[in-house]
């Protein structure tokens, strides 16, 4: 937990591999491919209210909204770590984080999302972006990575390349790093979610 605080103090972004047990990550992936095979995945749109449409040449991934008030048992564990995480975040750097929202996000064979922030315009609640990595076995070529732009507020110059891994963790300041995902070759989940102020 230390070496992620102090990341982010000093470059407002983390990358931390095996941040939930195996065991863990394992039953989070199993509930995704369940539900994604049921049918209860919808496609990701952009924007927000009645501005919220499908954009293929943007995003083409497909998400499920957990019900935090209602979690399925497999999320139980890592609901409990990311409160802790909030705890720790609050204590370092009072942010005044009081919720949590994320969903489960499939991105399909070839599927990607252009470069954005996660930060509606004229909002502020989302501060913290968190995303978990749901993929065993993830080797260079099947795509998906993410790409961070590792100057806050900047769509050009340095970058990192972040594999998306089973168990690793991504933190970031949500109104802050521009990123995007690259196109996948082979299915890739993840849980994408947010840390926000009142």
């Amino acid at each position: 937990m230390k070496e992620l605080l102090d990341a982010i103090d000093l470059v407002g972004w983390s990358s931390t591999v095996a941040w939930l047990a195996e065991e863990d990550a394992q039953r989070l992936r199993a509930e995704c491919e369940d539900r994604w095979e049921s049918g209860a995945f919808r496609r990701a749109g952009v924007g927000r209210g009645e501005g919220l449409q499908v954009r293929d040449e943007i995003r083409q991934d497909h998400v499920l909204w957990i019900e935090t008030a209602e979690p399925m048992v497999e999320q139980d564990g890592y609901l409990a770590r990311l409160e802790l995480l909030r705890l720790a975040l609050n204590e370092r750097f009072f942010l005044g984080l009081f919720a949590y929202e994320g969903h489960f996000a499939i991105y399909p064979q070839g599927a990607f999302y252009k470069a954005h922030l996660d930060r509606h315009s004229g909002t502020n609640h989302r501060v913290i972006t968190t995303i978990l990595y749901l993929n065993p076995d993830w080797q260079p070529g099947d795509g998906g990575e993410l790409k961070l732009w590792t100057t806050a507020g900047e769509k050009s110059g340095d970058f990192v390349i972040i594999e998306p891994r089973m168990g690793t963790l991504v933190c970031f300041l949500a109104g802050d790093f521009w990123h995007e995902v690259l196109p996948t070759t082979k299915t890739r989940m993840s849980i994408t979610g947010w840390f926000c102020q009142r």
